[in-house]
């Protein structure tokens, strides 16, 4: 497959992302309805696992074996599943799904500080170091702080703590799971079965609360598991796989956009100039990143390191991106 046509499918597979990634708090706000912030959270992952095991056993695909990557599993499953949903339906109690998307926008620039921590973006570009921030100047211009009295509270906080856990979960799974010879759809599909365990081992806590399973929760409950976990979370690791960890963050930063266009279509909110400028600042925030992304991609976490076996890359080559 040539550069080109590779190029044309991973900026599908973004685009397609961000629009399922972008829709998930509207459809938790609805499932909010009837049921708590754990429960929203132990049906996201386990109804996911199921239709990722499914896909998963369709095509051949067996579950990770060894007690090694299975640690990374937990781990991985904890910090990009289970603690990042649970914080994004305790957060959306009070604040609104087009905010939550706004905010989860901040991916990229916690996972471009993370790398800088880390060292593996000593070497970025400076044009794409520019779009992180540019894009993130744009979704400030539609958050418009300015104009919101309570953008800043408790349930702020947990949407920018879920946001952060994203960017901590990316760079983990970019360095400890994915070009390691296994197929992603086995990776995905064991990491939201870990994650569904994990939430599940909480659920007597804070999950005995009465559930109300109306058409709209019913419907929202498994809109929210089947098309934004289970498809968006197997893209996500795609995406990892194939241009690193924070180039799957950057997807992050079309969720403003999609959660405007949400706002107009379904609850038919007006679009001011405020919100079109950003906008279009947002866009070119990721068209400078994914610009910059290229030369970048030999030094990313989500890579292949060069002191790799020969033999590993081949594997990988063969299998390890399906």
């Amino acid at each position: 497959m040539d550069g080109g046509t590779r190029g044309l499918r991973g900026g599908v597979r973004v685009a397609v992302l961000a629009l399922l990634w972008g829709s998930t708090f509207l459809w938790i706000e609805l499932a909010l309805r009837g049921l708590s912030p754990l429960q929203v959270t132990f049906v996201r992952c386990f109804l996911g696992a199921l239709v990722l095991l499914g896909a998963a056993r369709a095509t051949g695909r067996r579950l990770p074996r060894g007690a090694a990557v299975w640690r990374h599993l937990v781990v991985a499953a904890f910090f990009c599943n289970a603690l990042p949903f649970a914080l994004f339906s305790l957060g959306q109690q009070t604040v609104g799904s087009g905010l939550a998307g706004v905010l989860n926008a901040t991916t990229p620039l916690w996972s471009v500080v993370l790398g800088l921590v880390l060292g593996s973006e000593r070497g970025i570009r400076p044009v794409r170091l520019g779009g992180l921030l540019l894009g993130f100047a744009g979704t400030i211009v539609i958050f418009a702080p300015w104009h919101t009295s309570q953008a800043i509270g408790w349930g702020a906080l947990a949407i920018l703590g879920a946001a952060a856990s994203y960017a901590v979960a990316f760079t983990y799974m970019g360095r400890t799971l994915v070009r390691r010879g296994t197929p992603t759809l086995s990776l995905s599909s064991a990491q939201l079965l870990a994650a569904g365990g994990l939430t599940a081992v909480a659920l007597p806590v804070g999950g005995s609360e009465p559930v109300d399973l109306s058409p709209v929760v019913l419907v929202a409950a498994v809109v929210l598991s089947v098309f934004c976990t289970a498809v968006t979370f197997h893209l996500t690791y795609r995406i990892i796989n194939d241009e690193g960890a924070t180039n799957a963050a950057v997807v992050g930063y079309l969720l403003p956009v999609v959660s405007v266009l949400l706002g107009v279509v379904v609850l038919g909110e007006q679009v001011g100039v405020r919100v079109v400028l950003g906008m279009a600042v947002v866009l070119a925030g990721v068209a400078m990143t994914r610009a910059g992304a290229g030369r970048a991609r030999g030094d990313g976490p989500g890579t292949v390191p060069h002191s790799a076996p020969a033999s590993a890359q081949r594997q990988d080559a063969a299998g390890g991106s399906r």
